[in-house]
C-alpha cells in the first residue's frame, strides 16, 4: 500500500511543480494546456474504488456519518480518499493556473495560491477566486489585463 501510496503522489506532483515553480515554461504551458494531466490520478481513483462500488454507492447515496466513516476509516478508504483529493486538486489547480494565465495574474500572485490549493484545495480556490475577481479582468479580446499593473512579462 506504501507503494501504491508514493505513485499516486508521483502522479500528480510534476504537474504541481511545473504550475507553482515554472509557470511561464513551454513545458508548463503545453502540458497544462491538456485535460489529460488529469487523467492518471483520476484513472488510479478508478481502479482503486472499482472493487468496492457495490458497497459504496448504497452508503453515498443515503450517506449518514457513521457509515462514511467506516468507509473512509480503512487503509483502502485513505487510498480512495486520497487519489479522489490529488485528481480533484489537480484539476482545480489546472483550472487556476490556465485563468490566472489568461487574466495575467502574475506567478508571485498566482503560485502561492496554487500551493495553498495543493495543500488545503477549496481554500486555495476560494483565495485565487477572490483575488481574481477583486484584482484581475479579462479584456474582452480574451487577453488579460490586471487592473493594478502587476503584469508580469510574456516568456517565450
Amino acid at each position: 500500500m506504501e507503494t501504491l501510496f508514493s505513485l499516486i503522489n508521483l502522479l500528480a506532483a510534476p504537474f504541481w511543480i511545473l504550475m507553482i515553480f515554472l509557470p511561464g515554461a513551454r513545458i508548463t504551458r503545453r502540458l497544462m494546456s491538456s485535460p489529460a494531466v488529469i487523467l492518471g490520478p483520476a484513472i488510479l481513483y478508478g481502479i482503486l474504488i472499482a472493487p468496492d462500488l457495490g458497497h459504496a454507492i448504497p452508503l453515498l447515496l443515503r450517506p449518514e456519518l457513521p457509515a462514511i466513516r467506516g468507509l473512509l476509516g480503512s487503509e483502502v478508504g485513505t487510498m480512495v480518499s486520497w487519489a479522489h483529493f490529488l485528481a480533484f486538486d489537480l484539476f482545480v489547480g489546472r483550472w487556476i493556473y490556465l485563468d490566472s494565465r489568461s487574466k495575467r495574474v502574475t506567478a508571485w500572485v498566482s503560485s502561492p495560491l496554487l500551493f495553498l490549493t495543493l495543500l488545503l484545495g477549496p481554500l486555495g480556490f476560494v483565495s485565487y477566486f477572490a483575488v481574481s475577481q477583486l484584482f484581475y479582468r479579462e479584456t474582452s479580446a480574451g487577453a488579460g489585463t490586471n487592473v493594478q499593473n502587476l503584469k508580469e512579462p510574456e516568456s517565450a
